[in-house]
């Protein structure tokens, strides 16, 4: 298959352009006049066309057992692993996160799409006791039907794959409708799937934007929407699928905290934030953007963070030394200044950074001098709302109560992270974030593919990803009393 016919909408076994015959170009963010490709810029008619095809594929697909299925994953994840490069490459060229960020993210895809196959082997119901004689009473789980998944630029192939791959599992039929940002990495893998021999009509891809999307989630034969993204739109999803009673699985967005107390290793956590504020240009839902700091080691610590700062070398994210690449467009990185600016207006320190970074790279790359913040008011703008960017706020504290408080006082509850050398905080602190992925003494971003990918509070609605428990957004339960008379 070529890239031309990769830069179409894959609908019921077919590539297709956009029935309206619009395109969009897709861009470099390290080199905007690096285009990628025109992909489809679809219509609502291109996203009905597509559930009809994932309903009609239903009932097969389902009826070809969750073993089978997961030998098609298998396959899947053998010929993604044999194409890592291929996906790293595209991952990097089109999101702009360095490429060895890019490798690990392939991997992680390969490691989830190998552990959701084998589950295909486990997906059992239970034998219960009855009351009456020669009855058995048991149950097992179905899939609920077609299902819309709508994912981010930020993780254009690990996002995608943990949600096709429980998708398919269970017996579900899909349509992927990526982020407008991100969509030749989701093309390369429904190409994928399909060599690995998944029947036409069971996974379809819609390219677009805002048109294609709501029309997935006012159609009343979706019965479950699972999307990654932001807060608005998050709710604006959920609201479409409530009068249907369709299911939703919304991971939204983040204010992660890191608390650094006065017993911790200030190295170790030093390390830590460097790679949860920096990594991918700080554009993950579990980055690290606050450090809430016992304010008697808070200038050892900054001392230490603007240290390792100094070794991030900005530029070219296909080039192996660099360590920070571009957010991934213009609006991203207004955004960052923006947020910057009013930070100063309320007081804040800026201690590095700050700009637009322009050493180094090329001038219509979308480049952010990696940012550190202090004297932040832990109620301001920059504490308690999302940037999404390489910048990073720190935030004093009086000791460990005053430095909870102030990590559970935002909206969001992704990620919590607590450095000390006191096992009775370490403690405490489990049982006191409000937020879903908790770590001590290591940094704050990311799980295994076997762990739930998971938030709280207005962080996260619906069953998990990534682990046993997302079966409850894609499956639904049976029971049944079978007695045999003598």
């Amino acid at each position: 298959m070529s890239v031309t016919e990769l830069h179409q909408n894959y609908i019921d076994g077919q590539w297709r352009p956009s029935s309206a015959g619009k395109t969009f170009a897709n861009t470099n963010p390290a080199n905007t006049k690096d285009v990628l490709g025109h992909f489809p810029d679809s219509t609502a008619q291109d996203a009905l066309d597509a559930v009809g095809a994932a309903a009609k594929a239903g009932k097969g697909w389902e009826a070809l057992g969750s073993i089978k299925r997961g030998d098609i994953l298998f396959a899947a994840a053998e010929i993604l692993s044999r194409r890592k490069e291929e996906l790293a490459a595209a991952v990097t060229r089109e999101q702009g996160k360095c490429l060895r960020e890019s490798r690990g993210e392939a991997q992680r895809a390969i490691d989830i799409l190998r552990y959701i196959a084998g589950e295909g082997r486990r997906l059992s119901g239970s034998t219960l006791p009855a009351d009456e004689p020669r009855t058995l009473a048991m149950t097992w789980r179905k899939p609920i039907g077609v299902v819309a998944l709508i994912t981010p630029w930020n993780f254009p192939l690990a996002i995608p794959v943990w949600k096709m791959a429980p998708a398919l599992l269970s017996g579900c039929t899909a349509i992927i409708k990526p982020s407008p940002l991100a969509p030749l990495t989701s093309a390369l893998l429904v190409d994928i799937f399909n060599e690995a021999g998944v029947p036409a009509g069971v996974l379809n891809l819609v390219q677009g934007d805002r048109e294609p999307g709501e029309a997935l989630c006012e159609h009343p034969d979706v019965r479950g929407i699972s999307f990654t993204g932001s807060l608005p739109v998050g709710l604006s999803i959920q609201k479409a699928a409530a009068p249907r009673l369709a299911r939703t699985q919304l991971e939204l967005g983040g204010k992660n905290a890191v608390i650094v107390l006065a017993d911790a290793d200030l190295t170790l956590a030093a390390n830590a934030i460097l790679l949860g504020a920096f990594g991918q240009a700080g554009q993950r839902c579990s980055a690290t953007s606050r450090v809430v700091v016992d304010r008697r080691v808070r200038e050892e610590l900054v001392a230490k963070v603007l240290g390792r700062m100094e070794e991030l070398r900005i530029g070219d994210p296909t080039d192996e030394a660099t360590k920070l690449g571009p957010v991934v467009n213009q609006e991203r990185l207004d955004a960052c200044l923006a947020a910057i600016e009013q930070a100063r207006a309320d007081g804040a320190t800026v201690r590095t950074g700050g700009s637009r970074a322009t050493a180094g790279v090329l001038a219509d790359g979308y480049f952010m001098e990696p940012t550190l913040i202090t004297d932040v008011a832990p109620d301001s703008g920059l504490a308690t709302e999302e940037v999404f960017g390489p910048v990073l706020s720190v935030i004093d504290a009086e000791n460990f109560g005053h430095a909870m408080e102030i990590s559970n006082s935002v909206k969001y509850g992704m990620s919590g992270t607590i450095f000390t050398n006191n096992r009775a905080h370490a403690y405490d602190a489990l049982q006191s974030f409000e937020a879903g992925m908790l770590h001590v003494n290591r940094p704050g971003v990311g799980a295994w593919p076997h762990l739930p990918h998971m938030g709280a509070k207005l962080s996260q609605y619906g069953a998990p990803e990534c682990s046993p428990e997302t079966w409850e957004f894609y499956m639904e339960w049976r029971s049944a009393c079978i007695s045999f008379p003598a």
